[in-house]
């Protein structure tokens, strides 16, 4: 025969037979041959295009906020018979019919593991035991939507005259558009990065009880459509009965199986490539029994997915081997393809409004059910709205659905473009910026309250909120709480958090520990320890302190969210947030988490109260235990001006009043710069602590004058073993001082002072924690100072400046003939 000969027309819309001349299968070279007409380069060619095209597409839709969903399912739709598919040159070059059974192979292959991986991801048990919200959402928004749209379908047949094969696909597409797939909305919350959300959690739970539904009724519809087809009573049974018995052996005698298996691997070890390899091997024997008991394959992939444990060791491995290949490449292969199966011109307008109009339906019955149930769920109509987009989100399962109904006919080729087109491309188009639209307007109406430690009542509890990441932190948190001076007149409330990355899972976890500690994930044992150590921090202070242990199992690039959202929920005061690097013993960079800094970035933008940013070096210095443990730890809190170095002081203050904790405040002034409104504001706070510790002996007061940011630094160097824990604000308002120490920061969340304390080159071996007050959408809640009582308002050094200039060293006017120390020094450099 020919090199190569097909059956049916060059379209990817037909059905093709295809024979290959053995000599088509290698390549000798370009110089013998066209390598496009051989089929391993051509696919290679076509997926190069179609990923290329794709995240051209993807860039220019960013800015209208579109999900990448639309970008590779357009990619598919330019190439297709709509765009330039009608071009002769392309498709005979680019997707000719001799390619289309590579490509679609690849593209099988691509949805086939998409599914086990995100069956690998549900997390099966959330799905069988849903809350009492999440099951009277999915259950009022499936069935609704279901029974609607289907008794619409029948009015349209009814009442408008159509054709045969409109009418036989109508049902189909009013039933899709009850879908409320869980991995349609994790993917789009995902990558909006509203994940975390109040309204996404919602949304993700019901996503999760409509998935155990949906499939539920899949599974008998499937079965029924089997037991039709055959004729003996044997064959109907065996078509009954052969599912089940492999959902039973998958769940009976595959998880335990892998369960036990991951059992007898070394403890701490990580997962080896001989797991991996039996995985993808017993993916294909499920695919292979799927298909042999009379099941769509996909059935056995996403059986088998569910059927292995989600999470760290195994789940997490797989899903970090299969992301790029399957993800990146094989997967979106799948929704292009369904694109260039999309022909616009063989749309007819009767069949293209009367399924936008079933969509339309579809889209606004849902949003009406959230909004109708408010009053069973606690919602707001404003977050049931926002809910009920979510719950609109389409993706794989729809494309999948269509896919499936177009290759058994149910659907034409007209109706399939359509299906595509409007009921997965556009209602994805118009629900992603309104979703944004929405809760950006929540955001902009949210109550401002101020919750700083300057302006709190000292007789209150202070809520901190402690967020930990790693283990060799805890003493570091567990000191600096200590020192924060519990009693029973100012209790604190510590809300701990245990900050974990999300591998291996599609939804983020939120744990309420309680004092029984129940049962977590394998990932959130790490989390146990941490709380352990709190705890005795708590049983050592019961009468006046209190713990509220949270784990946040989430996306490190969401997790500032719930940061945030907890700090507002528990009313904390304070944020307490670990520094990305980490100290060996040696005094060199042992660790560093770009992730950890950006959230610490996010975690400044949004935060509902002050916070502070705490650099710990205690390895260094060998406070590994806790202060109750110890002698006196050593505080210096650095005073230059401004909001923060006030919320700085504030919090030095509290710390002053601990009875094992020696205070140092270090005031530094510029020689011949004034700015006597901010003088006069920082004077009254400086002069209300001083005041306050006046009978103090472990409270010392400095000022230190220099001329220039190389004087500051050299002042800063000079705290180099003196202290155990140095605070200092994050911003100081411009200051003269600062002129030059910001050129080569590092870390822009610690400030110019703080990222220059915490750099490794300074020599600084105490811990820094860097405060920022509390700003709403980038502004100060209030800057105004309260009034202090004290002896001189107007400030203690009236003549300070005739001072500085004669070269005289003038003693600071003491506010009590008791003040223990004061110290002045002057910068004559230059």
């Amino acid at each position: 025969m020919a090199k190569s000969s097909y059956l049916m027309d060059n379209s990817f819309t037909e059905q093709n037979i295809l024979c290959y001349d053995p000599s088509d299968v290698s390549s000798n070279g370009y110089k013998v041959r066209n390598p496009l007409k051989l089929p391993a380069p051509l696919m290679v060619f076509q997926l190069s295009v179609i990923s290329l095209t794709s995240l051209l597409i993807d860039v220019g839709l960013k800015p209208l906020g579109q999900p990448s969903l639309v970008a590779q399912v357009l990619g598919g739709i330019v190439f297709g018979p709509s765009v330039l598919g009608h071009l002769e040159a392309v498709k005979e070059t680019i997707f000719p019919t001799r390619g289309v059974m590579a490509l679609e192979t690849a593209a099988t292959f691509g949805v086939l593991f998409n599914l086990f991986v995100i069956g690998v991801e549900c997390d099966s048990k959330r799905m069988f035991r849903p809350g009492k919200k999440a099951v009277i959402i999915g259950v009022s928004v499936l069935f609704t939507t279901l029974a609607s749209t289907l008794a619409l379908s029948m009015l349209i047949k009814s009442f408008v005259p159509m054709d045969p094969r409109l009418a036989k696909s109508l049902p189909i597409v009013a039933a899709s558009q009850c879908v409320v797939g869980f991995p349609n909305i994790c993917s789009l919350l995902k990558e909006m990065q509203i994940l975390n959300t109040d309204q996404g959690r919602i949304a993700t739970s019901a996503a999760m009880f409509c998935d155990i539904i949906g499939l539920t009724l899949g599974a008998v519809g499937f079965i029924k459509l089997q037991v039709e087809k055959e004729h003996s009573v044997a064959q109907k049974m065996g078509s009954i009965l052969s599912p089940l018995i492999l959902v039973i052996f998958t769940v009976y005698f595959v998880r335990p199986a892998v369960m036990k298996t991951l059992r007898l691997r070394p403890e701490g070890k990580p997962v080896g490539e001989n797991y991996f390899i039996c995985i993808l091997v017993l993916v294909l024997a499920y695919i292979l029994a799927a298909e042999t008991i009379g099941q769509h394959f996909l059935f056995g992939s996403l059986l088998l997915g569910m059927a292995i444990p989600e999470g760290p060791p195994l789940g997490a491995a797989l899903i970090r081997k299969l992301h790029y290949p399957v993800g990146k490449i094989l997967y979106p292969v799948f929704l292009t393809t369904s694109g260039l199966k999309t022909d616009i011109f063989n749309i007819h307008f009767k069949s293209l409004w009367v399924i936008s109009l079933l969509v339309l339906f579809g889209v606004l019955i849902k949003i009406g059910v959230m909004m109708i149930i408010t009053r069973y769920t606690g919602l707001t109509i404003h977050d049931s709205i926002i809910v009920g987009l979510m719950l609109n989100a389409r993706g794989v399962c729809d494309v999948v659905f269509f896919n499936i109904w177009r290759i058994s006919q149910a659907l034409s080729d007209e109706h399939f473009a359509v299906a595509i087109i409007i009921s997965v491309v556009l209602v994805m188009v118009i629900i992603t910026p309104l979703i944004r639209f929405l809760l950006r307007a929540i955001e902009q109406q949210a109550p401002t309250k101020r919750r700083t430690l300057q302006h709190s009542k000292p007789d209150l509890e202070l809520r901190i909120l402690v967020c930990i990441h790693e283990l060799q932190s805890v003493p570091s948190m567990v000191n600096l709480l200590e020192a924060s001076n519990a009693t029973e007149q100012s209790p604190i409330g510590v809300i701990g958090l245990v900050l974990i990355e999300l591998v291996g899972r599609a939804a983020p976890l939120l744990i309420t520990h309680n004092h029984s500690q129940g049962a977590i994930p394998e990932d959130g044992s790490i989390s146990l320890q941490i709380i352990n150590a709190l705890r005795q921090y708590e049983l050592a202070y019961e009468s006046c302190v209190t713990l509220q242990p949270f784990t946040t199992i989430t996306h490190f690039e969401l997790m500032h969210e719930d940061i945030c959202r907890l700090a507002l929920d528990q009313n904390a005061t304070f944020i307490i947030l670990p520094f990305h690097k980490h100290w060996e013993i040696d005094g060199s960079i042992g660790t560093s988490s770009r992730a950890i800094q950006n959230i610490n970035s996010k975690v400044i933008k949004k935060a509902p109260c002050s916070l502070g940013i705490l650099v710990d070096r205690g390895i260094l210095k060998g406070t590994m235990a806790t202060l109750s443990n110890q002698g006196v730890y050593h505080v210096a809190v650095v005073y230059i001006g401004g909001p923060d170095d006030a919320e700085s002081l504030a919090y030095g203050a509290r710390l002053a009043r601990h009875q094992n904790v020696s205070i140092t405040l270090i005031r530094f002034l510029m020689f011949g710069f004034d700015n006597a409104r901010e003088r006069k504001l920082d004077n009254s706070l400086i002069e209300a602590v001083r005041y306050e510790n006046s009978t103090n002996e472990s409270f010392v007061y400095e000022e230190h004058v220099t001329r220039d940011g190389v004087g500051l630094s050299a002042s800063l160097r000079g705290l180099e073993d003196r202290f155990d824990l140095i605070v200092v604000g994050r911003n100081h308002d411009d200051s003269p001082l600062l002129v030059g120490l910001g050129t080569w920061s590092e870390c822009p969340e610690l400030g110019v002072v703080g990222d220059f304390l915490a750099s490794p080159d300074v020599g600084i071996t105490a811990s820094v924690l860097v405060v920022h007050q509390q700003r709403v959408r980038g502004k100060l809640v209030n800057r105004a100072v309260k009034p202090v009582a004290v002896n001189n308002q107007d400030g203690p050094y009236p003549d300070m400046n005739n001072a500085l200039n004669n070269g005289i060293s003038t003693p600071r006017t003491s506010v009590s003939n008791d003040h223990p120390r004061w110290e002045i020094t002057i910068d004559r450099a230059n």
